[in-house]
């Protein structure tokens, strides 16, 4: 049984994915940290870089946008050959001030800004039209014979410089229909660059992430229940998903709180996640790498230690592969598995490949390294579950780490003692009880020895601060 569960009613929007009540999706969206991916927006050009073969891009978000040559649509409609196209430098594709459409296909990170392409892509119902694409694709779970009827007619719809993608939903459709979807995303986009006549910086056409997440979802449901707590939102699913079966949630409680998933985020989120047999992983994010271990724990097996090593991996892999769906997790992710053969791994790296199949996403199952770690990358179009949730801890940084109060306290000598043999009498120094506590000893008799060899009185305020902490206030005469 496949079950959605979405709550639109309060500003922050989010959804549940679950197949025979086990969470597989959950997508949680707040105003401030919305998406802007799929924008489409008129940006200006305010620096070429030839030595990275790139543009940064002003687009009103804040942080410069970063658009690679290859992304230009001046070089994909370029006639040239790839190979004269690749010499040729950035700055003869576009000029510093040049004001183009472009759209966003990565959201800014904490040291980056959003990532760009001037291939612009707009939906239809049927397919994905991009004015400068050069390029067709019909999807691929159609049969061979359907997709190379589709083909020929999107060779006869289209023009040179355009690209078209064929939506699944294509092979039901007649040449005339597919034509009148296309006419319409046409229109569209020359609506859109109606907008450059305007001399400035500008949003010109806003993606909603949320339900194009949703989306993904509902599309592959052939049957399932749908529980919303919005009656707009009921009647929009029900008219574009009318095999399915939505209900509206009119209760007081929570929607999330109602069907007990407000738990389900919590743990969505834990660091250590158990398995069914007693073993469990632990996620570690790192700067640039997810990393997962995977441990026996307490599994022990019935059979011999290879069986339990492989039944332990086996597991695991089915398990990371949905908490990677779950948490949203992207970029580099390595996972520790327990020490294998070389033709266990090549079992554990295809389970890992067929459980990572079961979305669209674009992920790549790499090899295992000699250390015995699979390496796995996976395109980020979001925010990751813990990006959306947490912020950094303002105290340790992210580190999970703040220096011990002997530190601190020590620290705090070595400064005083530069302050001896000058002319002052006293020092005023502000800091946590236990800073305080360590500099002064038992019976304050650190302190006064110091004040004798120093030459001049300390004094403490005690202040509370959430990591240990001092502050020289004074320093002077009485």
């Amino acid at each position: 049984m496949k079950k959605v569960i979405v709550s639109t009613r309060t500003r922050e929007k989010r959804f549940a994915y679950l197949i025979d009540q086990t969470v597989e999706k959950i997508h949680i969206e707040q105003p401030q940290s919305k998406s802007i991916v799929g924008n489409v927006y008129i940006g200006q050009v305010t620096k070429v870089i030839p030595g990275m073969n790139a543009v940064f891009v002003e687009i009103g978000e804040g942080k410069g946008a970063y658009l690679q040559k290859e992304k230009l649509a001046s070089f994909v409609t370029d006639h040239a050959s790839i190979e004269n196209k690749r010499m040729k430098s950035v700055s003869s594709y576009i000029k510093q001030g040049e004001r183009i459409m472009v759209q966003v296909v990565k959201d800014a990170t904490a040291t980056k800004g959003p990532k760009l392409t001037g291939i612009i892509e707009l939906a239809g119902k049927h397919l994905v039209y991009m004015p400068y694409g050069r390029y067709m694709a019909v999807s691929k779970k159609l049969e061979a014979q359907t997709q190379n009827d589709i083909r020929q007619i999107g060779q006869q719809l289209k023009k040179e410089e355009e690209g078209i993608i064929f939506r699944t939903s294509a092979a039901t459709c007649s040449k005339e229909e597919l034509a009148i979807d296309l006419e319409i995303v046409r229109t569209e986009f020359a609506e859109l660059q109606k907008k450059l006549l305007q001399k400035k910086i500008m949003l010109i056409k806003e993606n909603d992430e949320f339900l194009k997440e949703l989306h993904k979802v509902l599309d592959h449901l052939e049957a399932g229940q749908i529980v919303v707590d919005q009656s707009s939102v009921q009647k929009e699913v029900q008219l574009k998903y009318p095999q399915l079966a939505i209900s509206l949630h009119q209760g007081s409680e929570d929607i999330f709180s109602a069907y007990q998933m407000e738990g389900e985020v919590e743990k969505a989120l834990k660091r250590i996640v158990w398995l069914k047999n007693g073993a469990y992983l632990i996620f570690d994010q790192a700067e640039g790498a997810m990393i997962i271990d995977v441990n026996t724990g307490k599994f022990e097996g019935k059979n011999r230690l290879e069986q339990t090593v492989l039944q332990t991996n086996e597991l695991a892999a089915m398990e990371v592969a949905r908490q990677i769906r779950l948490r949203d997790i992207s970029g580099m992710i390595l996972i520790d598995f327990i020490d294998m053969n070389q033709e266990e791994q090549k079992i554990i790296k295809e389970l890992m490949r067929k459980e990572l199949q079961k979305e669209e996403r674009q992920t790549k199952v790499l090899n295992f390294t000699s250390l015995g770690i699979l390496e796995i990358t996976r395109k980020k179009t979001v925010n990751s579950l813990s990006e959306t949730i947490y912020c950094k801890c303002p105290t340790c940084e992210g580190t999970g780490l703040v220096k011990s109060s002997e530190s601190i306290a020590f620290k705090l000598e070595r400064e005083l003692w530069e302050y001896r043999n000058q002319d002052i009498e006293q020092i005023e120094i502000s800091a946590t009880p236990d800073v305080i506590a360590i500099f002064c000893g038992r019976e304050q008799m650190h302190q006064q020895r110091l004040q004798e060899v120093l030459g001049y009185s300390i004094l403490f305020n005690e202040v509370h601060a959430p990591k240990p902490f001092y502050e020289i206030r004074y320093v002077g005469t009485y």
